[in-house]
């Protein structure tokens, strides 16, 4: 923003350094060339003196607020311009600050009032001003003449006008292009932030709801027990190393610039009782069904697919503690995944506002499929995530 605002007030200081030029320059020609045709001209006229020197000195001055009134300005011009041809001096560069004049205001917005301009000075030059002055009137050839040079002017204006339109439509695109980059840079941001949280807490949020089972059952059947609760330490221990290992997978995949590539090795959906392994090893009885012919998917459908099943389980683990069924079926397009609870689910307070269910959602959306999570009618609860196949892609097999 500083930056912008340096680059902005240095454009003004230009901007005015030209304006100033303009005017003394003007001021300069019109004086010295208005004097000499004082000398020189044949014509009869009235000879200078302060009130034309300050005419001819007027006009340009008003051209510094041009770019600010361009219309105004344009008027004032012209208004000095025709004061001092019916005052009678003699002819000169006194039309150069209403060109000046003209240009910007008929360049910069509406072209009624400049080209009305235009043609009002038209008649009044040829036909009023030698009028004015007892002088004969001009030739055809002459008016022809200077019909032809403001024709010119026009041109010119019309010339300067398209550029500046092409010029503001230039940087319009490429403020465009501009705001449209920067949105994609923070969309990116986003997604690779809900993908962080999401791998965090499908790696984390899986082994810390497992361990916490384990220890309330290590805890329960400590005294009562202990070759149970030596199981469920061994689990907590198990899980516990997991989760370090995969923690420090998401990490270098964060480092590296590489979230979506996958890390250690993910149970396939050819494997099933892999992928319900963990949920075993807390106590759940899971069992599963296959429909259809099992067959090689990519890689991103297998991390899907076990991220759902185990956030799925791991909600039984924590919420029911009872049996569970996960149903694989195989599609001539797409993996359906189903996890239902077989009865035991009891909604609890802690469920709401977790990232479970949405993390699962968001990964079946991010390979154009969908998940559904609810109560059934009958009691329990069921998870199902439709995963399209589609084509596989070389990367997804490296």
């Amino acid at each position: 923003m500083v930056g912008d605002g340096r680059v902005r007030a240095g454009q003004r200081g230009h901007l005015v350094s030209v304006d100033l030029t303009v005017v003394v320059v003007l001021v300069v020609v019109q004086l010295a060339g208005s004097t000499m045709a004082d000398r020189h001209q044949p014509l009869a006229h009235t000879h200078l003196n302060w009130l034309g020197y300050a005419l001819l000195v007027a006009g340009p001055v008003a051209l510094y607020w041009r770019r600010r009134y361009p219309i105004a300005v344009l008027t004032a011009v012209f208004g000095v311009t025709v004061a001092y041809l019916f005052a009678g001096f003699p002819y000169g560069p006194v039309f150069l600050a209403l060109v000046v004049a003209f240009l910007t205001a008929a360049s910069a917005g509406s072209r009624a009032v400049p080209y009305s301009v235009l043609a009002l000075g038209y008649v009044i030059v040829v036909w009023a001003v030698p009028a004015a002055r007892s002088q004969e009137l001009p030739s055809a050839s002459m008016a022809l003449g200077v019909a032809a040079w403001l024709l010119v002017l026009t041109a010119a204006a019309e010339l300067i006008r398209q550029r500046r339109t092409v010029i503001r439509t230039r940087r319009l695109r490429a403020h465009e292009r501009a705001r449209t980059a920067e949105e994609e840079r923070r969309r990116q941001a986003t997604e690779e932030r809900l993908a962080i949280a999401r791998e965090l807490h499908d790696v984390v949020g899986h082994s810390l709801s497992l361990i916490n089972v384990q220890s309330g059952v290590a805890l329960e059947l400590f005294d009562r027990d202990t070759e149970q609760a030596r199981r469920a330490l061994a689990a907590i221990k198990a899980a516990s190393r997991d989760a370090l290992v995969e923690v420090h997978d998401v990490l270098d995949s964060i480092r590296s610039g590489e979230l979506d590539a996958p890390r250690t090795p993910v149970p396939t959906a050819l494997e099933p009782d892999e992928l319900v392994a963990p949920a075993r090893a807390a106590g759940v009885e899971v069992s599963v069904r296959v429909v259809g012919t099992p067959r090689p998917l990519p890689s991103r459908v297998n991390l899907a697919a076990d991220r759902i099943v185990r956030e799925a389980l791991t909600n039984v683990a924590r919420h029911s503690g009872g049996a569970a069924t996960v149903t694989l079926t195989y599609g001539p397009a797409e993996l359906a995944v189903q996890v239902d609870d077989a009865g035991g689910f009891v909604a609890s307070p802690d469920m709401r506002g977790g990232n479970g269910i949405p993390g699962m959602r968001e990964r079946a959306r991010a390979l154009g499929g969908d998940c559904t999570a609810a109560p059934l009618p009958t009691g329990g609860f069921r998870v199902r995530a439709t995963l399209p196949v589609g084509d596989r892609r070389p990367e997804d097999d490296a």
